[in-house]
C-alpha cells in the first residue's frame, strides 16, 4: 500500500502596499525558509506588483517561483475557471511535499486573493495546512503617509471598496467618522462631486501606490476630476461633523478632559 500524500504547508506571506521596509520580519523569514515561491499576476507572463515589492526590497526571485494568473474580470465563469485552475496548480505543487509561499500584496486577510486560494485549496484537499502572516494594509501606511489619523479613542472607522456607489457613500458618511474608500479609480468624479456637496473636500485626501516609488498624495482632491488615476488608490475621507449618539461607555470624557488640559497650557488653544 503506498503511503498518503504528505502536503506541505501553504503559507500567505503579506508584504504591505508597496514599501518593502513594511514587510514583516515573519513574512521575511518566510521568503528565505527554501519555500518555493507563488505569485499573483491579472495577465499571463505579466509583471506582478507583489513581486515587484520584494525585489526592491533586494531578495532575488528564485528560478523556481511561479505565477498564478487570477484575471480582472467580474465574469463568474471566468473567475471560476481561474481559480480553480490555480488551486489545482497550488495543490499539485503543495503534494510535491515543499511548503509554498504566496505572495501577497497589503495584508493577506484584508481584500486579498489569498483568502480565496487558500479557500479553494482546502476544498479540494482539506488536510493542507495554511499560515497567514499578516501585513500592513494600504489604508493604514495611506494614513501615516498623509500624516492622518484613521480614529481616535471612540471614533468610528470603516472601510469600502468604492464600487458600491455613492449612495452607499453618502450614507456612511453619516455613520462613520473616517471612511477608507478603496479603489476609486472608477468613481473618482462621482465621489468628488460628493464630497463638494458635503463640504468634505478639506478633509479628504487621495493617495496612490502608497509606499511604491510611484507614491502620489493629493490634498486638494477636486483637482482631480477628469483625470484617470492608477488603480491602487484610495480616499480617505473624514467628517468632523458627524453628529454621535451618547456613549454607553467610552473615551471621550476623556478626550474632553484633554482638550481641558491643552487649554489650560496654551490658552490660544481654547475653543
Amino acid at each position: 500500500m503506498s503511503e498518503p500524500t504528505r502536503y506541505g504547508r501553504l503559507i500567505g506571506a503579506s508584504l504591505g502596499p508597496g514599501d518593502p521596509e513594511l514587510i514583516t520580519r515573519r513574512a521575511w523569514a518566510a521568503l528565505q525558509s527554501g519555500a518555493r515561491w507563488l505569485y499573483p499576476v491579472k495577465k499571463a507572463e505579466e509583471s506582478s506588483y507583489a513581486l515587484s515589492i520584494v525585489e526592491r526590497g533586494g531578495l532575488t526571485v528564485p528560478a523556481d517561483a511561479e505565477q498564478l494568473l487570477f484575471p480582472m474580470t467580474r465574469d463568474p465563469e471566468i473567475l471560476g475557471r481561474a481559480w480553480v485552475c490555480a488551486a489545482e496548480r497550488t495543490v499539485e505543487l503543495l503534494g510535491e511535499g515543499r511548503d509554498l509561499v504566496f505572495l501577497v500584496e497589503g495584508d493577506a486577510s484584508t481584500f486579498a486573493t489569498f483568502g480565496h486560494l487558500a479557500r479553494v485549496v482546502r476544498e479540494l484537499v482539506p488536510a493542507i495546512e495554511v499560515e497567514t502572516i499578516p501585513g500592513v494594509s494600504s489604508f493604514a501606511a495611506a494614513a501615516a503617509a498623509a500624516d492622518t489619523v484613521l480614529a481616535e479613542e471612540d471614533e468610528t472607522f470603516a472601510i469600502i471598496p468604492a464600487a458600491y456607489g455613492v449612495e452607499l457613500i453618502d450614507h456612511l458618511l453619516d455613520e462613520f467618522d473616517t471612511l477608507a474608500l478603496l479603489k476609486v479609480k472608477p468613481l473618482i468624479d462621482e465621489i468628488i462631486e460628493l464630497l463638494a456637496r458635503r463640504e468634505l473636500l478639506t478633509t479628504s485626501v487621495f493617495i496612490e501606490k502608497v509606499g511604491s516609488p510611484d507614491e502620489r498624495i493629493v490634498r486638494d482632491v477636486a483637482s482631480l476630476k477628469g483625470e484617470k488615476v492608477n488603480y491602487l488608490s484610495l480616499m480617505l475621507v473624514q467628517n468632523p461633523k458627524r453628529l454621535r449618539g451618547e456613549l454607553r461607555r467610552g473615551c471621550r470624557q476623556r478626550r474632553d478632559a484633554g482638550a481641558a488640559a491643552l487649554a489650560a497650557i496654551d490658552p490660544a488653544s481654547r475653543p
